[in-house]
């Protein structure tokens, strides 16, 4: 049952053992109000009762009982309502971005004729013919194909259009669609479900692969490494030796890389890096592909350096496993100049938007910032010896309480990780969905769930609970969840698009196969008994 907001205050006398309940004329008491009270009736409830207690005192405990059960649905209520008002804020902006894309569409014709003749009286032949390239690109975007300034474009307003624009005509343009082996399935291949003569049925589906194209060469790549390993190094400084001279691209890397590289050679010094984290926010503007030396891991700080939109990544495998890395470094040469020519396949792997309500917080600009999971994120009772006590809902529907150790909020991509080893199911990476993963809950029949992806959901840390809870973000950026905090998790706007070696599905049964040796036995042998 979702909670309800419930308005109530109490005044609890210890010496004539009464108490009153009133009803304010404007909802919800403020936060502090609601955890004094309930404090209050925490340590009266914590107090032994004397010997010889009589039938007018148990009634008064239970009373006080059922003050404490008020205050924590009122809390509930607020810590719901905020939940509610954030993903409405953030609903209101994507529909008004939408809004505005779409009123510039309709604007743009008339007004890209009529700037396009002044261009041309006033600029070079070059300049104008490189505008109107940008602006055919832009108007031949078809509903069936996710064009590089939908995925690459952070929610500009009109008046920084101008300025994106042109910062956008320094990157290669590219369209992502759904490959189809067959070439007569492309009328349907877009369709989920027919209707048709009073029958619901399902239509024919095609492959459901994602081919990136390019639409102009790539001219700069940024390469992130493992740190602290010398073979990295090495092959850092001859992949960017053999870009620079044989490709003639751009190369950013990390400030210590371009450390290491210095140190090495002066030869280097065309390697570009950024100074401060503002630079970093603009990295998906300038970068037309993002390079990795290193497993998993390296993919993961990646995609934490990016806090919107994400440039595809190439991800070479230099560690153990290698669920997202399946590119071999020994062949880079080949892979980089296939992929740097396209098309390729690409693999959207899902993130999470998680947000931190605090109970104390008066308003939601006291909420923190939007953390973004590649993987999971991960609740636990960190050193506590008490078990884990947490209330979940989804859109505001109850769905459990979990005792034990904590619980998993896994992206499908994280499905081979933390919610793998908890019992998790392992689950493709383009499948849409966020997997619910208790970790050794107290109860024989808690399993995991996998919910659907357009799904909110909310975590508290109730005021009962023995201890605070631990919510950790793709193992890291650890926080302290106390009784009444809030977390809020949903499918983030931006996915991580992966480079596949061969295509998303092959790449994913190749990775359990070779990392988890995924159902390896000995094949029964053939001269045993038969049926006859």
């Amino acid at each position: 049952m979702a909670p309800s907001k419930l308005n109530s205050t109490d005044s609890c006398g210890n010496g004539d053992a009464s108490f009153s309940c009133s009803q304010p004329d404007n909802g919800l008491n403020d936060s502090l109000s609601l955890f004094h009270s309930e404090k209050a009736v925490q340590e009266l409830l914590q107090q032994n009762l004397i010997q010889g207690t009589d039938d007018h005192l148990i009634e008064f405990s239970e009373a006080l009982r059922t003050v404490a059960k008020a205050l924590r649905r009122a809390a509930e209520g607020k810590a719901s309502a905020q939940a509610e008002a954030a993903e409405w804020k953030r609903r209101y902006e994507l529909e008004r971005e939408r809004n505005l894309r779409l009123q510039r569409k309709e604007n743009s014709p008339e007004e890209h004729n009529d700037d396009f003749n002044e261009e041309r009286t006033e600029n070079s032949t070059n300049q104008s013919v490189l505008s109107s390239h940008i602006n055919k690109k832009s108007e031949n975007c078809c509903t069936n194909e996710i064009c590089s300034h939908e995925i690459l474009r952070d929610g500009e307003t009109d008046s920084d259009s101008k300025m994106i624009q042109n910062r956008m005509m320094r990157k290669a343009s590219f369209k992502l669609s759904w490959c189809c082996k067959s070439e007569n399935s492309d009328q349907h291949k877009h369709d989920v479900v027919s209707f048709e003569r009073g029958n619901i049925t399902t239509a024919g589906r095609s492959s459901r692969q994602i081919s990136l194209k390019w639409g102009s060469n790539p001219q700069t790549v940024l390469i992130m490494t493992k740190p602290n390993s010398t073979s990295v190094q090495i092959l850092c400084a001859d992949m960017v030796r053999w870009l620079k001279e044989h490709k003639r691209l751009n190369i950013y890397v990390e400030p210590r890389v371009r450390g290491e590289l210095l140190t090495e050679s002066s030869y280097f010094n065309f390697v570009q890096t950024w100074k401060d984290d503002e630079e970093i926010l603009l990295l998906h503007a300038k970068v037309d592909i993002v390079v990795t030396l290193g497993g998993d891991g390296t993919v993961l700080w990646v995609a934490s350096m990016f806090k919107g939109p994400v440039p595809p990544i190439v991800p070479f495998s230099l560690g153990s496993l290698g669920f997202m890395t399946p590119f071999y470094s020994q062949h880079y040469r080949d892979s980089l100049d296939s992929i740097l020519k396209g098309p390729i396949s690409i693999t959207l792997r899902h993130r999470l938007q998680c947000h931190v309500i605090r109970d104390a917080a008066t308003d939601e600009v006291e909420t923190e910032e939007p953390i973004l999971v590649l993987n999971e994120v991960t609740i636990d009772r960190g050193i506590s010896s008490f078990l884990t006590n947490l209330e979940c809902y989804c859109d505001n529907s109850f769905v459990t309480c979990v005792q034990g150790d904590g619980l998993i909020l896994s992206t499908t991509s994280g499905s081979t990780a933390y919610s793998l080893a908890a019992g998790g199911s392992m689950v493709h990476p383009q499948v849409p969905g966020i997997l619910f993963t208790p970790i050794c809950p107290h109860s024989l029949s808690f399993r995991p769930l996998i919910l659907p992806e357009h799904v909110t959901i909310r975590v508290q840390v109730p005021f009962n609970s023995r201890s605070p809870a631990w919510a950790s973000f793709d193992g890291k950026d650890r926080k302290q969840l106390k009784p009444g905090d809030v977390l809020v998790c949903s499918m983030a706007p931006w996915p991580v698009p992966t480079a596949c070696q061969v295509d998303s599905t092959n790449d994913f049964l190749h990775s359990i196969h070779e990392g988890l040796h995924w159902n390896l036995r000995k094949t029964q042998s053939f001269d045993g008994p038969r049926d006859q």
